[in-house]
């Protein structure tokens, strides 16, 4: 990497090698100092055909690093313009964060080659606002080059051992050094109102670099006209040799016949002023608020006498020879040899800007994996050193540690190790003793709060019995219907329940069960479900805590019903009824179960009495005695059977309810019914009402205790 502060622009021309050693002034950041230069003339032009480009480049770098010491110093260097590809894109209005997203698009976009075969960089100039981190009428400068060419304009370089940092069109050169020389500080101007466009018109020796700006936005063109094009003009003319013409061409006033001179050169005259024209007026016509300043004209053959006049006259704008560099100064610009050519050194001066960062225009077409390389090999010095450190230092460390195991005696330490292990056994001992002590409290604690606990539970049975009992359909005491068939029972044969770690598990089996409930019921899965309050907790609260609506309340949310979870009771009553008869439709079989016992047990068919704790006495829902989701799991076909009028009644009379006299013997009578059997499960998870403790499980051990 540069240690120097100065910094090398060299400009390989066709004609000539030029180059400016530089450094910015310590007083003034907008001046340079140009300490040297050199100028490397080849013996013919690299466009003659008789010329090998490649060994006069390499001859010319030769001579100029032999007079020249680069160590230090950081090098940039130029590529023709035809070389490389110039874009400048105006971007719609667009988040800041996402202008590199938009230029990556672009540059596939507008670059004519796939991206890994160029090589490419990108800038925003300074037009366009920003506000909150939104960008409008911004504006960006792509540059690209394909990889053949990049290679083959640092090839010269790399063989003669200099180390190149930046690769840089000469036209974007030319325009690093007119807006830092000719123009305003970019910072100072007013977006709303720059000033004038200045025209820059490098004439080379085969084409002619045209380069607009106002030190906000920039275009470029290259012409095809150059100054061996008025020598081309007096070969044909006058049948000179190309040297004599280029002698000549030089020395025109002094010409054994100028005015013939002139004549064969005046349609190169109007060519270039034509040309030259037609590009202003392409640029004036895509920018309308552009405004065309002086046109400064640099290159050797800008010293060809009349012709920024004839310029001048033809497109009617101010037109000079850039003759002096207002922001260069040092001793290098004091030598009457730069004073006579100063007007080639616009593209080195502009190189020398950029490498001093000092340049408007940062975009550099150097291929990043070169850098990376030299940044790397840059390092490597101090990674070995560092690496040695490190080396020395871990030797040293294990030399300490390789001492220290040495010296150790297995039995100086041994009564040591001895009271250390011993203390870590007892250690190990108490730790063991305290966990189980605090296992045995916590146990005992349990026992007495479930214990405590049993003083509410005693009675959650009988509740359960109760309720049950309760919610059995039955006709009114003044009703007495003469056939069984017509009576409101629900015959239970049997009750039982099983106690479940948890209920979750038993609902997996009985979720489409339960769905049917839901529907039967006019209650959508995922509406109001019973889910049981914890105690002392209102039943509409338990509701809302649960995730269930309020009754008559659905959520539409809810892909699939909810069920129970924990531990509890699953119990199961197997009964059937004879209320099948054809006068009964639609309330019979399973649907005579639904609309009696099962809407009570959802709580539907009002509330049941409690037997003890704080509510004793008091009717309650059957949420609040833990009673929930009850689903018919087993259903018969209804069946007719015969049963016998002792059966039917109960054992108090027949069917036309007459009880035999005593001491007449019963004589056995049948009855042809219609029965729907069935089994029906529901979950209980038993609470006492009104209790504002919450439930206590027994320990584990006694898990499976009833209540």
């Amino acid at each position: 990497m540069a240690a120097s502060p100065y910094v090398w622009g060299i400009d390989i021309g066709k004609c000539s090698l030029k180059a400016l050693r530089c450094r910015v002034s310590p007083t003034d950041p907008r001046r340079l100092i140009a300490e040297a230069f050199d100028v490397v003339e080849y013996p013919t032009m690299l466009s003659q055909p008789e010329a090998d480009p490649v060994e006069l480049v390499r001859a010319a770098l030769a001579e100029f690093t032999s007079r020249n010491t680069l160590a230090g110093d950081l090098v940039a260097v130029s590529a023709p313009g035809q070389a490389g590809l110039a874009k400048f894109i105006k971007l719609p209005p667009v988040e800041a964060k996402k202008i590199p997203d938009i230029v990556k698009y672009e540059a596939g976009q507008q670059i004519p080659f796939p991206l890994d075969q160029v090589v490419w960089d990108w800038q925003r100039l300074a037009t366009g606002m920003e506000e909150s981190g939104f960008v409008m009428d911004a504006e960006v400068a792509l540059f690209a080059m394909k990889r053949e060419q990049v290679a083959k304009a640092l090839a010269p370089f790399q063989e003669a051992g200099i180390e190149v940092e930046i690769l840089q069109m000469a036209p974007i050169a030319l325009a690093n050094m007119a807006m830092f020389d000719q123009l305003p500080d970019p910072a100072t101007i007013d977006p709303e109102n720059p000033p004038a466009s200045l025209v820059l018109v490098s004439i080379g020796v085969d084409s002619t670099d045209l380069v607009v700006t106002n030190g906000l936005r920039i275009w470029q063109r290259s012409m095809p006209i150059g100054g061996s094009s008025f020598t081309k003009a007096l070969v044909q003319d006058l049948k000179y040799t190309f040297p004599k013409a280029e002698k000549e061409k030089r020395n025109a006033v002094r010409a054994a016949d100028p005015r013939a001179v002139f004549k064969a050169m005046k349609p190169v005259f109007n060519q270039f002023a034509s040309e030259l024209q037609r590009s202003l007026n392409y640029f004036t016509g895509t920018d309308r608020s552009a405004k065309i300043g002086k046109v400064l004209l640099l290159g050797n053959a800008a010293k060809l006498r009349g012709l920024s006049d004839f310029v001048a006259k033809q497109l009617q704008l101010d037109v000079h020879r850039l003759d002096s560099f207002a922001a260069l100064e040092g001793p290098a610009v004091s030598s009457p040899v730069f004073r006579e050519s100063r007007m080639s050194f616009g593209t080195a001066y502009g190189l020398a800007l950029q490498a001093a960062k000092a340049a408007s225009i940062k975009t550099n077409l150097l291929p990043r994996e070169i850098a990376r390389e030299r940044m790397i090999a840059a390092k490597r010095p101090w990674a070995v050193a560092a690496m040695l450190t490190l080396m020395a230092a871990g030797l040293a460390n294990f030399s300490g540690w390789f001492a220290s195991a040495a010296s150790y005696d297995p039995a100086a330490y041994r009564n040591a190790f001895a009271a250390s292990d011993a203390a870590k056994s007892q250690s190990a001992a108490a730790k063991a003793a305290v966990e189980e002590a605090e296992r045995r409290f916590r146990d005992t604690i349990a026992w007495e709060r479930y214990l405590v606990e049993v003083h509410d539970r005693r009675f959650q049975s009988l509740d359960l019995l109760r309720a049950v009992t309760s919610l059995l359909p039955r006709d009114e005491a003044d009703v007495n219907p003469e056939s069984p068939a017509d009576r409101k029972e629900i015959h239970v044969d049997s009750l039982d329940m099983e106690y479940v770690p948890d209920l979750a598990v038993w609902f997996q089996g009985i979720e489409r069960d339960w769905e049917r409930t839901l529907a039967a019921a006019g209650k959508a899965p995922g509406g109001p479900v019973p889910t049981p309050p914890a105690d002392g907790q209102p039943a509409a609260d338990a509701a809302a805590a649960g995730g269930a609506s309020a009754p008559g309340v659905e959520d539409p949310a809810a892909a699939k019903p909810a069920g129970p979870s924990g531990p509890g009771w699953v119990v199961q009553i197997v009964g059937h009824h004879f209320h099948n008869e054809d006068r009964h439709k639609p309330l019979e079989g399973e649907q005579f179960v639904r609309e009696t016992l099962v809407k009570g047990l959802l709580g539907d068919l009002g509330k049941v009495p409690v037997a003890a704790g704080a509510k004793a006495g008091e009717q309650v829902s059957v949420a609040e005695l833990g009673i929930g989701f009850p689903v018919i799991v087993q259903r018969t076909p209804v069946t007719k059977v015969k049963v016998s009028t002792s059966q039917a009644v109960g054992g108090l009379g027949d069917a036309a309810g007459r009880v035999p006299a005593a001491g007449q013997p019963e004589e056995e009578q049948f009855l042809q019914l219609k029965q729907y059997a069935f089994v029906l499960q529901f979950a209980w998870q038993p609470r006492s009402p009104g209790s504002v403790r919450p439930p206590v499980e027994p320990a584990p051990a006694d898990a499976g205790f009833a209540p």
